[in-house]
């Protein structure tokens, strides 16, 4: 009768243990980042095999990911609210690219850190915004709005962007990029959105979709891992330095997207809620295509993967430093 049980239950144990690994990795998406790319540094041919397709395949299991979460509901917002969506959108195509244009000049980077900053800049909303949207009491139906309209618009906005920033630094292939954005975003998160229409009611999804955050983690740790592979015989020939002013660059690019983004709420008179969102969303980017961008296209300039790695593991920290602070502020109107 006891090995009957055990028969029983131990799928549902097995279960409940990788669900349980997939809420820590989603709560601990930075310090997993952090660590996997920490290792990598000391130990560099870990994720040598994360580079060209592999690359690709891993962030199309992101895309899907968040397709496999997504509804017709969530589709349905931007119908229902055009005008918010139409205001997120701007924001996000406009501030972040012309921020980013700034600071190539004002930091004078060089030509492959300048591409970098300016893929980061270009690309949609990343999709851990949704998350800190609600942690901060923000519109999540609102994020959710904004973060599927930038990624639809995303394989023509961002090669068209990236022309317009980029194309005196390097040839931009344009034609290329939107077909890569399409196939390793829309795709995906289509395939995911149709797989939740056909199976939702079916018993074992809400299982699935359940490990679905934990798989996101692992996957952009993958990418971030293999980025670090990538150039670290950079890093250890150029030092601290490097990363630092590195680092310096994407913080300035991320801090200015959450004020300016807050500040285009405000512009569009938003309510509390909307204003944080906006502020998030414009300021959190899809750093994950970013970086697979960058590896396959500007594959003769090696660095320029750095910017959206380090883009990668700091959007995480500082969206939830900025959500906790959004928390922070509301206790203490509260008293």
């Amino acid at each position: 009768m006891n090995y009957e049980l055990f028969c029983t239950f131990a799928p549902v144990m097995k279960i409940s243990v990788f669900q349980n690994i997939s809420r820590w990795l989603a709560a601990n998406a930075s310090l997993t980042v952090i660590a996997v790319a920490v290792f990598t540094f000391f130990v560099p041919d870990a994720f040598n095999w994360v580079r060209g397709n592999t690359q690709t395949v891993i962030l199309g299991i992101i895309m899907l990911t968040m397709g496999l979460t997504l509804t017709t509901q969530d589709f349905r917002i931007l119908a229902k609210r055009p005008l918010d969506i139409f205001v997120g959108a701007c924001a996000q195509f406009i501030i972040m690219p012309c921020v980013a244009y700034l600071l190539v000049y004002v930091f004078h980077l060089e030509p492959a850190l300048a591409l970098g900053i300016l893929l980061v800049g270009c690309c949609p909303g990343g999709v851990s915004s949704n998350i800190m949207s609600y942690l901060c009491h923000g519109d999540v139906a609102f994020s959710v709005g904004m973060t599927c309209a930038s990624t639809l618009l995303a394989p023509v906005m961002t090669p068209l962007l990236m022309e317009l920033t980029a194309g005196q630094i390097i040839e931009i292939d344009t034609i290329g990029m939107f077909l890569n954005i399409l196939i390793v975003t829309i795709i995906p998160v289509g395939l995911g959105c149709f797989l939740n229409y056909t199976y939702s009611k079916k018993e074992c999804f809400p299982t699935i979709q359940s490990l679905m955050p934990g798989l996101s983690v692992i996957c952009l740790a993958c990418i971030v891992g293999g980025v670090i592979s990538t150039v670290h015989d950079d890093l250890v020939a150029r030092g601290l330095i490097l990363f630092l002013w590195t680092f310096a660059v994407v913080f300035c690019h991320n801090t200015l997207g959450y004020l300016m983004g807050w500040m285009s709420g405000r512009l569009a008179r938003f309510n509390t809620a909307k204003k944080r969102t906006i502020s998030i969303e414009v300021g959190m980017q899809n750093a994950g295509l970013a970086t697979v961008l960058a590896g396959t296209f500007f594959a003769a300039q090696p660095l320029a993967v750095l910017p959206c790695a380090i883009s990668c593991a700091w959007h995480s920290i500082s969206g939830t430093i900025l959500a906790g602070l959004f928390l922070q502020f509301d206790k203490r109107k509260s008293e």
